[in-house]
């Protein structure tokens, strides 16, 4: 009986530890877990006319192995089968936990020193916004932070998509989402 209760003990203070460890957390002052987010973060052309600025970004609590982080956002509802890409930054620099609004706009990536853009599906090597087609309802976007285990992505300078996504799929040791909304009427 010693013996079982020593070990439920220890059991118990394993399962607190893990519980009350902090966990990977993504936040920001401009988009919010199921809100919709503003017309800053609207593409500028195919007839959208917002800002097009990525929006702040901070996380927290990386997870012990973490080289170096990736960013993306997503949206799984563009009508093209395989969704839209509409960001994703690889290698970013382990030390880097935050950046500011725009900060994925042409011109504004000195907090790039390692990192580099993925060309998005607009073809451009930067954030590229919302820009959902007019009346076809209210679209999500997956705004992800990735913690990787290797400090360099090795991937081709005209890597797809696809590809990035599946490499840093393949090294992250935890994510951090916030899925935001948009639609145009």
């Amino acid at each position: 009986m010693k013996k079982l209760m020593a070990v439920a003990s220890l059991l118990t203070l394993a399962i607190s530890a893990s519980t009350s460890a902090a966990s990977f957390t993504l936040s920001s002052n401009d988009i919010k877990q199921g809100e919709f987010m503003s017309q800053v973060h609207e593409f500028k052309g195919f007839g959208c006319t917002g800002d097009d600025l990525s929006p702040h970004l901070k996380w927290e609590n990386a997870p012990k192995g973490t080289k170096s982080f990736a960013i993306t956002a997503y949206d799984p509802d563009a009508p093209t089968g395989s969704g839209w890409w509409h960001w994703q930054v690889v290698n970013i620099d382990k030390s880097t936990t935050e950046i500011a609004q725009g900060a994925g706009s042409e011109g504004h990536a000195a907090w790039l020193s390692t990192a580099s853009h993925v060309d998005n599906d607009y073809g451009s090597p930067r954030f590229g916004g919302a820009c959902p087609p007019q009346g076809h309802g209210v679209h999500r976007y997956q705004f992800t932070v990735h913690a990787l285990s290797v400090e360099k992505l090795e991937l081709p300078v005209n890597a797809s998509g696809a590809l990035a996504g599946y490499m840093i799929n393949a090294n992250s040791i935890a994510t951090s989402t916030i899925e935001a909304l948009y639609k145009r009427d």
